[in-house]
């Protein structure tokens, strides 16, 4: 059954357990399908409003749905919930550089590297990218510049690092 037909009423008869609509939500995405993913995601959210893993997912498949504001707006969600939730640092961070808010941005690396093991193998990349980019960002303000140049990969990484689930 579907989650429209769920959400709007009907169903098969055979279904006797509640929907669990953070695994349907992430199952949708890992096929790429992020629109059905956000709205599955929403009604996961709708249930568990809390949730940090749900907002965190809502949050990543916001911004491979081009909605930055909408991701912006969960992560400082997720963050008001858990002040010292590390992946939320991380995509917020990014997701602020691509808009050019600097300063904001800096702070938020700041606190995913305070906030991560310097020896946790599974978050070595993540560490490594936003010391670089935090480093960029200080020799940027050294130099009296007022924002970044747009760097692809800083884009990519963003995505990717906030799905790795740096927390």
């Amino acid at each position: 059954m579907t989650w429209w037909r769920r959400l709007v009423g009907g169903t098969s008869g055979r279904e006797t357990r509640p929907t669990d609509f953070l695994a349907e939500a992430l199952e949708l995405e890992s096929r790429g399908d992020f629109a059905n993913a956000l709205t599955s995601y929403r009604l996961a959210l709708r249930e568990r409003p809390d949730d940090l893993r749900v907002l965190q997912n809502i949050a990543i498949a916001f911004s491979k749905t081009s909605q930055p504001e909408e991701a912006i707006r969960t992560y400082r969600r997720a963050l008001q919930l858990a002040p010292d939730l590390a992946a939320a640092h991380y995509g917020l961070a990014f997701l602020l550089l691509k808009r050019g808010d600097t300063a904001h941005a800096a702070l938020h690396l700041e606190a995913f590297l305070r906030n991560t093991n310097d020896g946790d193998a599974a978050t070595a990349k993540f560490r490594a990218h936003a010391t670089q980019t935090l480093d960029r960002l200080k020799g940027i303000a050294t130099q009296g510049a007022s924002a970044v140049p747009h760097d692809a990969h800083v884009e990519e990484s963003a995505q990717d690092g906030a799905e790795g689930g740096a927390d």
